[in-house]
């Protein structure tokens, strides 16, 4: 599976300069290659993000997720995302889940990683429970 120079480039620009909230990446198996499908405006709430994400297709996607620590300090986590509900076929899955730590691999600066078959297994709360 090739990573396409995009996903690199966004991302990069997602951890640097924050010019995006979130991404959602795609695997166009007909060329073998891992694409940007969608990226979030830096105001885009996190309702907007998950949205994105559709209900019975396996997608990657990374989230910038800011918080406040109880000391009261403002953080953000890069969360990485896969993507994977019940309603997928089965190959699909099984593309997403042997193709992940490779593609994982490019992106250097995931803190966290979560893996959802459904929305309630990414939600806010969650998310935040790991990143602190």
């Amino acid at each position: 599976m090739v990573v396409h120079d995009d996903c690199k480039l966004k991302f990069l620009e997602l951890k640097a300069k924050r010019t995006y909230h979130f991404i959602v990446f795609k695997i166009e198996e007909k060329h073998k290659q891992v694409i940007v499908e969608k990226l979030g405006e830096p105001t885009d709430s996190y309702e907007a993000f998950t949205s994105s994400l559709p209900a019975d297709e396996c997608r990657y996607a990374v989230y910038d997720f800011d918080f406040v620590t109880d000391e009261n300090c403002q953080k953000s986590r890069i969360i990485f995302i896969a993507w994977s509900p019940d309603t997928s076929k089965v190959r699909s899955k099984m593309v997403y889940a042997s193709s992940k730590d490779r593609f994982k691999r490019e992106l250097n600066g995931i803190q966290v990683e979560l893996q959802a078959t459904d929305p309630t297994e990414m939600g806010l709360d969650v998310i935040r429970s790991r990143a602190t």
